[in-house]
């Protein structure tokens, strides 16, 4: 089973997500990969998403590409030169995921972020077979952002397996709790995500030594 982690923006927290996902199926019992086809914004030897999922969630972790500017990954590439083959991504990410249960793909950006040429994360996504989890916040403007989401996974008959509400606030107030409402009625709501004081995705020195989704053990 694949899952592709989506957000509704940039920043919006996937790659937290994609850690807590990928912790809840371990403690599950069931074994998982987590993916991160391109990566962009880091310098080679700098770490990534895949470094702070692998110290988070204590799992195995593949990174395809990498570019340096932290740019959409088809504008990433052409700026350093270089050519994203989707197959060959594609074939990687099928191959590494041989024996796993669970794979879990974090895209980068939204869904209509281009990755190669026309081809878009929400192309990738498809060609995977995948279910979509989609990251999104609890504040104002996230109902907007979520529906225009949905509306793009639905439009292109992509399976959503639900959504993440990521950064919820200690104390919430009636913006947060209207909007959780709402965003229930969307899609399934599979779990919510603190905010981290310090938390930085691109230092794996910074993953929470606990992580789950409010409410579970």
């Amino acid at each position: 089973m694949i899952r592709f982690v989506t957000g509704t923006d940039t920043g919006v927290g996937k790659t937290l997500a994609a850690a807590a996902l990928c912790r809840a199926e371990r403690k599950a019992g069931r074994t998982v990969l987590y993916a991160k086809p391109v990566q962009t914004g880091l310098e080679r030897a700098q770490a990534g998403d895949a470094a702070f999922v692998a110290a988070a969630a204590k799992v195995p972790v593949i990174e395809c590409v990498r570019f340096p500017e932290p740019l959409a990954p088809a504008v990433a590439a052409q700026r350093a030169g270089a050519i994203i083959d989707v197959d060959a991504l594609l074939t990687d990410l099928e191959k590494a995921g041989d024996g796993f249960d669970r794979i879990m793909v974090e895209g980068a950006g939204g869904l209509l972020v281009p990755l190669w040429d026309d081809v878009t994360m929400a192309d990738m996504a498809d060609r995977l077979g995948a279910g979509l989890i989609v990251v999104t916040r609890p504040t104002l403007g996230t109902l907007n952002h979520t529906a225009l989401t949905l509306e793009a996974a639905v439009t292109r008959g992509l399976p959503v397996d639900g959504l993440v509400i990521s950064g919820w606030p200690a104390d919430p107030g009636v913006t947060e709790e209207t909007n959780l409402e709402r965003l229930s009625a969307m899609a399934p709501v599979l779990g919510l995500l603190p905010n981290y004081p310090g938390l930085d995705t691109a230092d794996p020195a910074t993953a929470p030594p606990e992580l789950a989704f409010l409410g579970a053990d």
